[in-house]
């Protein structure tokens, strides 16, 4: 049985302020159509979310602020972003844009005191940059612009830009390499790599937005440079044959020594994901420049139309999207391939291309349906529709939901929130708020412990199953971000702003104000 989360009046009276009204019994989420415009609704939703923010803000601060995230059932410390507060810097934007003072002067004041050059862990290129420079840089650009009155000391608005530029050049030896091709693991301290000699087509193509928009602050070419060269060998393939088993889709791994790609299995999964929504974004981010980036998700979007799409057999009404090895599909999917409708629709809308709204929206409905059909509400971390594994045990669940499920965890991962998010700012349909609300609910209801957000064990078990004791930052820079701005009224960075796209959000969620004319 589902949990109705209507009935979930105990977390709400925690979480939203005054006199707030619960609906009575919700219809089927099935068939609910949308609802006309309710303002009170829309602005007490978004107040709860932001209660949520500031309860699981409040607990990383009391426990573990500084380092990368709090452990809330037990309330210790991790640090697996090598302890510069991951979470404190990837909650700059969300306490911006949810324009919380105290919070967002709390991050300001901290920031400039990290010393990106001292760490004893491994560093990832790709996480550090789309967390911690992005974070910074997204800062800059919200209180250099719209919300430049939520900054105590003007200084150390300054100091973001500085602190993102002296971690860049920290980070920029990773592309000294015979093809300018960066290495993603690094030893910082000792100026090394981890030695690997291939990097992924997602820690590749994951760089640009960051880097190039440093560039255009500090007015220093090298960072796009770097990145755009780097990009290159994704944008034209050397070895298509092999490296591109449908036009404009790709494999996974490229030689860092030659440039080449070394094996042709793929998708819009995890590990190739924000190479392809960063095609898009670059051009949202600069259209004059970035023409050729948008040609190539234009190929690649038509490609996974014509070849990547997929029905369940038991659920041919829903739309989901395979992977593969060579043209060989595979069947399966996870939670983080779920941005994929919210990519389609925002490609659709600044491409005036109804074709990539109406595939986007698709999606999103398929990735409803996998939070809709669990006890908990909320979709598992992969999860497959591939009848010839199917297990036993989950066929009957299979023939009522379309999928099932290959890996039960919920890592409080935001991708499914995300698309809902470009669902309503696009074709501005209230059930798709909805939608976000009942899993904010869910999400609420299963994941909340004493001091934040919980990662489970298990989303179709009663309760969620174990609590897995991580909250990882993206709860605070995508998950309550996402879930927030799409209640909240409407403010220059959000998507589609009065028709434009002023501001563009990197593949954590934090926005950057474009540096062409708006499309």
């Amino acid at each position: 049985m589902r949990i109705s989360s209507w009935s979930l009046t105990v977390g709400l009276l925690i979480l939203i302020p005054g006199s707030y009204a619960l609906p009575g019994p919700r219809p089927s989420l099935r068939s609910r159509a949308g609802r006309p415009e309710n303002s009170t609704l829309n602005r007490d939703r978004a107040d709860a979310v932001k209660a949520a923010f500031t309860f699981a803000w409040d607990g990383y601060y009391k426990y573990c602020f500084g380092h990368d995230e709090l452990h809330p059932v037990t309330n210790t410390c991790g640090d697996s972003r090598n302890g510069w507060g991951a979470s404190a810097v990837d909650a700059f934007s969300t306490a911006l844009v949810m324009q919380i003072p105290d919070i967002v002067n709390e991050i300001l004041h901290y920031i400039p005191t990290i010393d990106f050059s001292k760490t004893s862990e491994q560093v990832s290129l790709f996480e550090t940059t789309i967390r911690y420079v992005a974070g910074m840089l997204s800062g800059y650009d919200l209180l250099k612009g719209p919300l430049a009155k939520l900054a105590n000391d003007t200084s150390n608005v300054d100091t973001l830009l500085t602190q993102a530029k002296k971690l860049a050049d920290i980070l920029k030896y990773s592309f000294d390499s015979p093809t300018g091709l960066p290495h993603n693991g690094l030893n910082i301290e000792q100026m090394t790599t981890d030695g690997s000699t291939s990097n992924g087509l997602a820690t590749i193509g994951t760089l640009v937005l960051e880097w190039t928009h440093l560039s255009d602050l500090t007015g220093d070419p090298e960072y796009a440079q770097l990145t755009q060269k780097a990009e290159s060998y994704l944008l034209n393939p050397q070895n298509p044959d092999l490296g591109e088993p449908f036009p404009g889709l790709l494999g996974t791994n490229v030689d860092i020594n030659t440039g080449n790609f070394i094996d042709n299995r793929g998708g819009w999964s995890g590990g190739d994901d924000s190479f392809y929504e960063y095609l898009l974004k670059m051009y949202v981010y600069d259209s004059s420049r970035f023409g050729a980036y948008k040609d190539r998700w234009i190929t690649a979007a038509d490609s996974t139309i014509a070849h990547l799409t997929s029905h369940p057999s038991s659920r041919p009404d829903l739309t989901f999207l395979a992977e593969y090895t060579g043209t060989t599909l595979i069947f399966e999917c996870q939670h983080l391939t779920c941005f994929d409708g919210g990519n389609f629709l925002l490609g659709g809308k600044v491409l005036n291309r109804q074709d990539y709204i109406d595939f986007g929206l698709a999606l999103v409905n398929g990735c409803h349906d996998t939070y809709i059909s669990t006890v908990t509400g909320i979709g598992p971390e992969t999860f497959s529709w591939n009848t010839t594994t199917l297990p036993a045990d989950q066929a009957a669940f299979y023939a009522t939901s379309g999928f099932w499920i290959e890996n039960s965890q919920y890592i409080t991962r935001p991708e499914v929130v995300e698309s809902y998010y470009y669902a309503y700012r696009i074709t501005g349909n209230q059930k798709y708020r909805d939608w976000a609300w009942d899993a904010f609910l869910a999400i609420n209801a299963t994941t909340r412990t004493g001091s934040g957000f919980s990662s489970i064990s298990n989303v179709n078990a009663p309760g969620g199953g174990a609590k897995t004791d991580n909250q990882e930052s993206f709860l605070f820079a995508e998950v309550l971000k996402y879930s927030y701005l799409i209640h909240a009224p409407d403010e220059v960075w959000q998507v589609e702003h009065n028709g434009k796209n002023e501001f563009v959000f990197n593949t954590e969620a934090h926005p950057f104000k474009v540096a062409g004319t708006p499309v």
